[in-house]
């Protein structure tokens, strides 16, 4: 028995190092995912499909029409990106991402500003 987990934890070990660069889905795929949902609710919801910016709501303050409108977003340096994520902003909320996904979020829109819009 012990000869059998040997072997199969050498199995393991030359699968994982011939193996370390695939994953299952790439860096654009996991950034398009976070910008949906990241943490219950996603960046599309007020940012827009691919961070264009929109209209959230319609209310009205002192007798007064308002509209609450989502930033653009695609049009940001990285940094500037990675600061409104970690701290929030207004009624932006923090979404405590970590330094990859937020990496990811970015590929995935500056992606999509160079790719046809197509619908899914």
């Amino acid at each position: 028995m012990q000869k059998v987990f040997e072997a199969f934890l050498i199995l393991m070990s030359i699968f994982t190092i011939f193996n370390a660069e695939e994953s299952f889905i790439t860096t654009l795929e996991y950034g398009k995912m976070l910008y949906n949902n990241p943490r219950g609710i996603g960046c599309v919801e007020c940012h827009g499909r691919f961070g264009e910016g929109q209209q959230i709501a319609n209310y009205i303050h002192k007798r007064k029409g308002k509209t609450l409108q989502g930033s653009r977003i695609n049009n940001l340096g990285f940094e500037r990106f990675e600061s409104a994520l970690q701290k929030g902003k207004n009624i932006m909320p923090k979404y405590y991402l970590t330094p990859s996904e937020i990496e990811a979020i970015y590929k995935y829109l500056e992606s999509a500003k160079n790719t046809p819009i197509m619908e899914e």
